[in-house]
């Protein structure tokens, strides 16, 4: 089977499931595993790079107005690649090549390949999406072997936390310039991993939030989780943050309690490094439960200051 994954998640899901070599194009954001960036790339963004989180997402919204797409696919290299298999989603415009368009470029393809669509709400739906890219690629016995250790590993944390009374105030902030919360499977992943968000919404799309609220909330852990941002970068959106009125009086703050992540390879990622998300989660909220995670370049501590932010 030749496959073509139009999602960084999904590449990982095959990859995951022993079939890396079957994979005959990917996105230009597929970087994990690190074989990924040696397959060819059949898409492109419409977004300049080295531009500020504001001007992305006014580009964005641009961009989707007048396009109804921010990326590109590149016909003629998906054409003599020939794929048997596209793997996509409707999930997010902002995530992926829209999917009509995908849908389009297939039906004009020789090859005629099966496209899937991938949309995951929830951590449920992300387990479920390996089930069904096992399925589709003939992997499904090593499909059900991943989903299982991943549920272990969730079972694990949420045992150490079903129970507990304090629930630190988290907010998983998804965007900082303007702030956005954590939306579809965050709300999750915090209440698993022993908070709670109540700015976050649960299996819906994140969405833009006024700061006002955020200072009414008072979290007492603020979690940087920039979709597609690496730890360097988010660690300068805390710059920004470090700027926003009453900032420095939140408890998370007074407590040194802001954290950067790499929001691109881990929370904004549905596959199954969605786990080690979780893991990243508990960790922060509850260090007295849970030994800090080995994954290097996956968050760091930020001390705001009026000056600006100092590694905590």
């Amino acid at each position: 089977m030749r496959i073509c994954s139009l999602l960084p998640s999904a590449t990982e899901i095959v990859f995951a499931l022993g079939e890396g070599s079957s994979l005959v194009g990917v996105t230009h954001e597929c970087d994990y595993p690190a074989a990924a960036s040696q397959i060819p790339h059949v898409t492109r963004s419409n977004i300049p790079s080295g531009i500020s989180s504001q001007e992305i997402d006014s580009g964005v919204s641009n961009a989707l107005e007048t396009a109804g797409t921010l990326y590109e696919l590149n016909l003629p290299l998906l054409e003599e690649l020939r794929p048997d298999l596209i793997l996509t989603q409707r999930l997010c415009d902002v995530c992926a090549v829209s999917y009509d368009r995908v849908q389009e470029a297939a039906r004009n393809l020789q090859s005629h390949p099966v496209v899937l669509n991938l949309e995951p709400h929830s951590l449920a739906d992300i387990l479920e999406n390996i089930i069904v890219v096992g399925k589709a690629i003939d992997a499904e016995a090593q499909a059900n072997e991943l989903r299982c250790g991943l549920e272990r590993r969730i079972d694990a944390i949420g045992c150490k936390t079903e129970n507990i009374r304090d629930r630190p105030r988290v907010f998983a902030m998804e965007w900082v310039n303007p702030p956005y919360c954590g939306g579809h499977w965050m709300k999750e992943l915090v209440e698993i991993a022993g908070g709670r968000d109540d700015l976050a919404l649960l299996h819906r799309p994140s969405r833009r939030i006024e700061w006002r609220k955020v200072l009414e909330f008072a979290p007492e852990i603020v979690v940087l989780t920039c979709c597609g941002f690496s730890l360097s970068r988010c660690e300068r959106e805390g710059e920004i943050l470090a700027t926003f009125e009453g900032v420095h009086d939140l408890p998370a703050a007074q407590a040194e309690r802001v954290y950067a992540t790499d929001g691109s390879a881990y929370f904004s990622r549905p596959g199954p490094r969605i786990v080690d998300s979780l893991e990243i989660l508990a960790y922060l909220t509850h260090p007295d439960l849970f030994p800090r995670p080995p994954f290097a370049a996956a968050f760091s501590a930020l001390r705001l200051t009026p000056e600006g932010v100092m590694q905590a």
